[in-house]
């Protein structure tokens, strides 16, 4: 049923991608878990008052992206997360339509690790978030 990815079948230059966008039900639930109750994801009115002007998607709530992609799709099942590095560029905005891409850049065999470059790009082809991910693999 999932069938864990192989090390030896991840080629350099291999690229997957998901994309999606943001809701009210979405930021409500991320709130729930993350606790980030930060008025710049939840009040227009005082979002208002800030450089924004509108409220914004959480920076991590978007980040997470990365992982649907890494653990479904590239590598895939059986990816282990190990680290992350991010530059939150441009704000996310309710409604934005979201790309996240993965591409893998570098493998070092010896410890089944993966380094990619990771993506998340807004309807108008503007990278928001960008950074590397490094994973592992079990076989």
């Amino acid at each position: 049923m999932f069938e864990p990815r192989r090390f030896a079948d991840v080629k350099i230059g291999e690229k997957a991608s998901i994309r999606r966008s943001y809701t009210e039900e979405d930021i409500e639930l991320f709130v729930m878990v993350s606790q980030d109750r930060n008025p710049i994801h939840s009040s227009e009115e005082y979002a208002k008052t800030t450089r924004f002007k509108h409220r914004i998607v959480p920076g991590l709530l978007t980040a997470s992206m990365i992982s649907g992609v890494l653990g479904t799709k590239l590598p895939g099942y059986g990816t282990i997360y190990m680290s992350q590095d991010l530059k939150f560029l441009h704000p996310v905005y309710f409604g934005d339509e979201l790309e996240c891409e993965v591409e893998v850049v570098e493998k070092i065999e010896e410890k089944r690790i993966i380094i990619l470059d990771t993506k998340i790009r807004n309807q108008d082809n503007r990278i928001v978030i960008s950074g590397k991910a490094t994973v592992m693999l079990e076989s």
